[in-house]
């Protein structure tokens, strides 16, 4: 017996068409009516210039996705916890080619957290962009597409989410991917300068060190930078001086 589903599948075989409309049926479009796609859950695309990380002042297309299962204090994406809607992964490539930008970063939320962002990566770097990815580092990153530079929290004491570091993602870094930490004070930053001595992190790849906005001064972090003489990034975010708190910048 045929189902509803196989009913539709079979009505939209390509002999079903007009004659004069077949070849204008690609096969992309036909894939998309009778398979369904993955889709993913995004709180928001937009274009702005890259605020963090080695990449600071690319301009860049954001793809935000809904979700996270951190709480972590200092948080400034909460917005992103529940709301969004549900698009395919060729409405979001979609979305993304209408800003002609070479540089992708997929975020959140925790992109991880949604399985079909390793699909979306792979698609990304198969559409020709430059791909990034942020995550918090309590996910497993040893599926994300090789093409993929892989920016990584480590969450520190103060963040409140430190015994939820994955700390076996390490081992896969490489040059091409990022660690990050957020400090919230001096002891975050002592903290800090003992996981890079023991887990070595600086000889896998760069290392970036950001004051929690409203919490740690960056001038301070700064010294104490120059002081340790630090093989790390000092970094501070470009898109806030510019444009604020605002959304979508």
């Amino acid at each position: 017996m045929m189902n509803n589903a196989s009913r539709r599948v079979r009505s939209l075989t390509p002999n079903s068409l007009p004659e004069g409309e077949r070849d204008e049926v690609s096969l992309r479009e036909f894939c998309s009516k009778a398979v369904p796609q993955p889709s993913l859950r995004i709180n928001e695309i937009f274009h702005s210039l890259q605020g963090e990380t080695s990449r600071v002042g690319l301009p860049t297309v954001f793809i935000r996705l809904t979700g996270c299962p951190l709480r972590c204090n200092y948080c400034d994406t909460s917005y992103a916890f529940q709301e969004g809607e549900t698009l395919t992964l060729t409405e979001i490539l979609d979305k993304v080619a209408q800003f002609h930008a070479h540089y992708v970063t997929v975020t959140g939320g925790e992109p991880l957290a949604q399985k079909n962002c390793l699909p979306l990566l792979q698609r990304l770097c198969d559409a020709g962009y430059s791909v990034s990815l942020e995550t918090g580092g309590s996910m497993d990153i040893s599926k994300v597409d090789p093409r993929v530079s892989r920016i990584l929290d480590i969450k520190t004491p103060g963040s409140g989410e430190a015994e939820k570091n994955r700390w076996e993602n390490l081992d896969l870094l490489t040059s091409q991917d990022e660690v990050k930490f957020v400090l919230c004070g001096e002891e975050d930053y002592r903290w800090a300068k003992q996981v890079l001595k023991e887990k070595r992190i600086a000889d896998r790849c760069p290392v970036l060190l950001s004051a929690s906005q409203g919490q740690l001064e960056p001038t301070r972090l700064a010294e104490w930078m120059l002081r340790d003489n630090l093989p790390v990034r000092l970094q501070i975010q470009l898109h806030r001086l510019l444009w604020g708190e605002g959304r979508g910048k």
